[in-house]
């Protein structure tokens, strides 16, 4: 009985210090004509700052825990200078804001929203950001979360004076969740950040859908990158896991894999590109159950790219299957096969494998890669004839991807779904 009695004053103090700390809790509303910056400073930490609908001139410094809550969107612009917000502290929510007009400097990295070292934990969401250099940078802040927001940039700049949508430098933790990001230089940019969750967001209308460097550890779940110079740029990293999004219409790659070990990538649809693929010094990756349709390359690899598991994918409609660029042969598929849109094998005992190799280059494409005008003549008998040749003569043959067990019938049922996706004015 003394026992339950001393855990009912503990549990009794506690729930009155839980009390006591939400009262202290207090709501300030900013009206038209008022300062937001006022209100922040009259808050206490944990307080929430509410911002009724409104245009509101001016740039803050947000330097205690609180929230920033705007009702019915209003607007809050920087006049063109400097960050329009900058947050300095921790545990900072910014929700349901208009924030546009930060500076153009690269020089100073102008921002939307500014978040310093050391203020982990900020949350952005359903928030507008446009119309500012960079829309978010995030540096040496871990557990930040950016959620639901619509993030575009200073479409009148050229694409190399725009800065990007979301930048994170030097970070753990991040959570990008379903945001929509165009016309800025990056939509999003990782650097030196590690263990982020990026899930659900849609890329369009930059260089680079998203631009990995030096980050680890990381997942890349459910996003679309479309009509951008590259999707999704994933360079000098490793522990990668990138599943289940689609990159398409963009006019030079869908996927880059360069310099990356220990990654897999599996489920993801890449169509309509210049490339679908372009891998470059990767090793040790698994690419599978990836549906890569009707790019004009469908897969660019060179630089001693090999150890790579790749297995269960489909390559229909491709102009070039495989653009491959080394001294010997690589085997894909030696497992459970891939399916070859162009394999013009047979299936003798019906297994559904072919009982031929499929060898994806050979003399013929060496050589039209070398002059392209050949291309000119690829229906001709006599190109036709040295194309037997190769495959008559194995010393005139190109080292190839070499697929034992090609698939008869394609992994992805709705395939033709995916024809035509092209970035305009690229066929």
């Amino acid at each position: 009985m003394a026992v339950l009695s001393r855990w009912r004053v503990l549990l009794g103090a506690l729930a009155g210090l839980l009390a006591a700390t939400a009262s202290q809790a207090a709501e300030w509303t900013v009206r038209p004509g008022a300062s937001i910056a006022a209100a922040i400073a009259r808050a206490a930490p944990g307080d929430t700052v509410r911002v009724e609908r409104g245009r509101y001139e001016e740039r803050l410094l947000i330097d205690k825990p609180l929230t920033l809550r705007g009702i019915n969107r209003p607007t809050l612009s920087g006049g063109l200078r400097d960050d329009t917000v900058r947050i300095t502290a921790e545990d900072v929510t910014i929700e349901g804001m208009i924030i546009t007009d930060s500076g153009d400097s690269l020089l100073h990295q102008n921002a939307g929203i500014y978040v310093h070292p050391g203020a982990h934990r900020a949350v952005v969401k359903n928030c507008d950001l446009t119309y500012n250099l960079f829309g978010l940078w995030i540096e040496k802040a871990n557990d930040v979360r950016v959620e639901s927001n619509l993030i575009t940039g200073k479409r009148d700049y050229r694409s190399s004076q725009r800065g990007n949508g979301i930048q994170l430098y030097n970070t753990t933790g991040a959570r990008i969740i379903g945001n929509r990001i165009g016309f800025v230089r990056d939509a999003i940019y990782v650097d030196v950040s590690h263990h982020a969750i990026f899930r659900g967001n849609q890329l369009h209308h930059s260089r680079y859908g998203t631009h990995y460097m030096n980050s680890y550890y990381n997942l890349w779940e459910d996003n679309d990158t479309y009509l951008n110079r590259g999707g999704l740029a994933l360079m000098e990293v490793r522990d990668q896991t990138v599943r289940n999004n689609r990159a398409w219409g963009n006019s030079d790659h869908g996927i880059m894999l360069r310099t990356i070990q220990d990654a897999v990538v599996e489920n993801n649809v890449v169509a309509g590109n210049a490339r679908g693929f372009f891998i470059y010094d990767a090793e040790y990756n698994t690419l599978r159950g990836n549906l890569v349709i009707d790019n004009l390359v469908g897969v660019h690899m060179w630089a001693g790219s090999i150890n790579n598991t790749v297995e269960r994918n489909d390559f229909i409609s491709n102009r070039e299957q495989i653009r491959y660029v080394a001294a010997r042969d690589v085997e894909w598929g030696s497992k459970a096969g891939n399916h070859w849109g162009n394999y013009l094998g047979w299936d003798r005992d019906g297994d559904g494998r072919g009982d031929v190799p499929y060898h994806a280059n050979d003399m013929v494409d060496r050589l039209s890669w070398r002059h392209p005008m050949m291309k000119l003549l690829l229906a001709s008998p006599a190109v036709q004839t040295l194309r037997l040749v190769g495959q008559q003569f194995p010393l005139l043959r190109a080292p190839s991807v070499v697929d034992p067990n090609p698939h008869m019938r394609p992994h992805h049922e709705n395939w033709r779904d995916w024809l035509g996706k092209h970035f305009p004015g690229s066929r």
